[in-house]
């Protein structure tokens, strides 16, 4: 799963760089997306120092220390192992209309030729979770209140000890800033994450699975494993070409 997710990504950003001399991507920071990114710097060839790397959301009250953070996730999981051109991590430490700002103007610098995201256990993308996540908000970013559901996830994934420690608040790109991208790559492991993957597949479009979503994208590649394929119809053929 991991590996194909990171081919495919890997030709967009070879492929972008080859047509506009530059590529810009947007990057999950999740336990969920280490295969993802193990493969994708091992790819050969990928012009890294004409690459632009941006994140989807970071917390607030956050030590900017701290290795939750989501910047210096990926930089110890991404962004270090291939140095790319420029990396942007949300500066939350500014304040939280700071941080807004400065993100929005570097979001509007160029195009996104890559999202590489993930989809929360509760169906969110970065966190707009339900059921409040808007489908056609008109900021590019926002400050949100996380749903006990992505808190939990957090403790789950062995992010944080406590519940208690994960932060409340958080600074996110909204969905029409993700759906922007001209290709998103999405890698979903996990039986915790089944039921989401099911309801991407077969719920309405709407913020109580915002992860449904991405079926309005004309180029939206959804990456599985057996695990999270389990609860889709017929699920044994669909989990066993998902995995390959």
């Amino acid at each position: 799963m991991g590996a194909a997710a990171a081919r495919s990504a890997a030709r967009t950003l070879r492929e972008a760089v080859a047509a506009r001399g530059t590529a810009r991507m947007i990057a999950a920071a999740a336990p969920s997306q280490l295969d993802v990114y193990r493969a994708l710097t091992a790819e050969p060839d990928v012009p890294w120092d004409r690459i632009t790397i941006l994140h989807m959301d970071e917390y607030l009250d956050l030590d900017p220390a701290a290795p939750q953070r989501f910047g210096n996730w990926l930089r110890t999981h991404l962004v270090d192992a291939v140095q790319p051109a420029a990396f942007h991590p949300m500066r939350t430490e500014l304040g939280a209309q700071a941080a807004t700002d400065e993100y929005a103007a570097l979001l509007a610098e160029g195009p996104i030729d890559l999202v590489c995201l993930g989809i929360g256990v509760n169906g969110h993308i970065a966190f707009n979770d339900p059921p409040d996540a808007d489908l056609g908000d008109p900021c590019p970013v926002r400050v949100v209140q996380l749903d006990l559901a992505s808190r939990v996830q957090q403790v789950d994934d062995d992010c944080f000890d406590t519940l208690e420690a994960v932060p409340t608040h958080a600074l996110t790109l909204t969905i029409p800033a993700l759906m922007n991208g001209a290709h998103l790559v999405c890698a979903v492991p996990d039986a915790r994450k089944a039921e989401a993957v099911r309801a991407l597949v077969e719920e309405p479009i709407s913020s109580h699975w915002p992860c449904t979503v991405l079926r309005r994208h004309s180029r939206c590649e959804v990456h599985v494993d057996r695990d999270a394929a389990s609860l889709l119809h017929p699920a044994p053929a669909v989990a066993a070409q998902a995995a390959r």
